[in-house]
């Protein structure tokens, strides 16, 4: 907090910053927002050019109250632009870099990836020489039962087996296949990250619509009520009004809550806030490749090939080098080296009355040959990882049929989606032309001998104007979805994603 001795005049010769409070060498009114993860957008910095009229203040004849107060107003001045930056649209792109950083999924992946190089150094590590110190120093009576060391030096290390080597390949196998799932992760959260984005622009664009077309609907009320008390139509139009208004009032309501339901999703893949979520409308978003561009045709090269594919057949392989380590290590020798140094006492173990010969010094190097020869449990677990191997292959296999059947049927629901597209985005400008021409004929009175338009034709105008904005609206997202879909089947979303501003 400010205190009085900060609106204090200060001496000749101290800088503007002294003046305030601050450290001399403290940065110039650097206003930093808080981490993604925690409230605001990220990397959001407001410099504000203050130093200069902070020096008028403290330089002139201010008396120290009027000083006090251009701090106050500073002070305020910064928080509201905060605020207001706070607020700030977010765009698509900043959306999905912040869920790559923020989404759990790819933290778990990137802990497994960790994992999994650190698995690969513990196999490589037995071939490393290993040292332990220790001692077994204790007092005996009569013959001595150990050996008298002070403390113990040992060093040993695996010179050769049959199996380690596999047990190396399955370890970078693995690594290799949790790399993969984390690009496949990363793939899929963009994917999220965009359509819950886009979504959410058409959802607010259409509840602006459906509240619109609730006013059409309203005054549709209004006008029916008159025309049934003037006898010009019966109770059944209005009670046709009546449902039609209420049918909108349910379609808003559904659409708000979905928009409430993808601001928490959009909230936690990002890390913000859902109220800072402010997204840009739908006729600004960015646009997707149609299904003919170079972009489905650098992927449709290699269609079974996806990150999640190729991540599954690696973890099948790790898991068969696995099974081919335990299946070598039978009746197959392990070679092992081992030094040992040893500073013995004589002084609570008496060795000198027993032994001819002692000494304090002394070193053992050797190497050990291990042979398994029946091994109950050894047996049980190459057939397990056997097993484990052959139902890894298995699972990839049926990833690999699923997903070339899933590119199959994206590649046929984008030509499907674009036609219904088509036809939702013909109709809204037919709508949108009737109602221009009903407008018309309102205002001229038509031509002689038509029939003249009433008010109720012009509210069933607009309200049909709307529901086919609203239609296309709903075809323009379904088309949008399936076309990055169909990038994330093929494995190109983040090619496209990083093309976007």
């Amino acid at each position: 907090m400010w205190s009085r001795a900060n609106s204090l005049p200060r001496p000749r010769g101290r800088s503007p910053a002294a003046a305030l409070g601050r450290p001399q060498n403290a940065a110039p009114y650097l206003f930093e927002y808080p981490s993604p993860a925690r409230s605001r957008i990220p990397d959001v910095k407001i410099q504000f050019a203050v130093e200069a009229a902070v020096e008028a203040a403290v330089e002139g004849e201010f008396t120290p109250l009027l000083k006090g107060a251009v701090q106050l107003v500073f002070l305020a001045v910064c928080a509201l632009v905060g605020q207001a930056a706070g607020f700030a649209q977010l765009s698509l792109s900043a959306a999905m870099e912040l869920a790559l950083r923020n989404s759990p999924q790819v933290r778990a992946d990137a802990a497994d990836v960790r994992r999994a190089e650190a698995d690969l150094s513990s196999s490589t590590s037995p071939y490393v020489p290993s040292f332990s110190l220790g001692s077994s120093l204790g007092y005996s009576y009569g013959y001595p039962l150990g050996q008298p060391e002070v403390f113990s030096i040992t060093g040993q290390s695996l010179v050769f087996s049959f199996s380690q080597k596999d047990y190396v390949r399955s370890a970078r196998a693995a690594l290799y296949s949790a790399q993969l799932q984390l690009k496949d992760t990363r793939q899929q959260v963009l994917l999220d990250t965009a359509l819950a984005y886009v979504e959410l622009a058409e959802k607010q664009e259409e509840i602006a619509a459906l509240e619109q077309e609730k006013e059409y609907g309203d005054r549709l009320v209004d006008v029916e009520q008159e025309r049934v008390e003037a006898g010009r139509d019966t109770g059944i139009e209005l009670t046709e009004a009546k449902l039609a208004a209420s049918q909108t009032v349910l379609e808003r309501l559904r659409s708000e809550d979905r928009a409430d339901e993808l601001k928490a999703r959009l909230a936690h893949l990002t890390g913000l806030p859902p109220s800072d979520l402010t997204v840009t409308d739908s006729s600004r978003m960015p646009s997707v490749p149609s299904a003919g561009a170079a972009i489905f045709s650098e992927g449709a090269a290699a269609p079974n090939d996806g990150n999640g594919v190729q991540a599954a057949y690696a973890s099948a392989k790790a898991k068969l080098y696995t099974a081919y380590g335990d299946a070598r290590q039978d009746n197959r020798p392990t070679i092992s080296f081992f030094a040992t140094y040893g500073l013995f006492s004589n002084t609570l173990n008496n060795y000198s009355q027993y032994y001819i010969h002692f000494q304090q010094s002394n070193f053992g190097a050797g190497v050990q040959i291990v042979i398994p020869l029946l091994d109950a449990s050894r047996e049980a677990k190459k057939r397990s990882s056997s097993a484990e191997a052959a139902r890894a292959e298995a699972l990839a296999d049926q990833l690999r049929d699923q997903s070339s059947e899933q590119l199959l049927q994206l590649k046929k629901n984008v030509a499907e989606l674009a036609a219904q597209q088509q036809v939702a985005t013909l109709q809204a400008e037919l709508a949108k032309e009737r109602l221009d021409a009903v407008a018309t004929q309102t205002q001229t009175g038509g031509a002689p001998g038509a029939t003249p338009m009433t008010p109720k034709d012009e509210e069933e105008a607009l309200i049909e104007e709307r529901r086919r904005y609203v239609a296309m609206l709903g075809a323009n997202f379904q088309l949008l979805r399936s076309r990055l879909t169909l990038l994330r089947a093929l494995g190109q979303i983040e090619v496209w994603a990083k093309s976007q501003p």
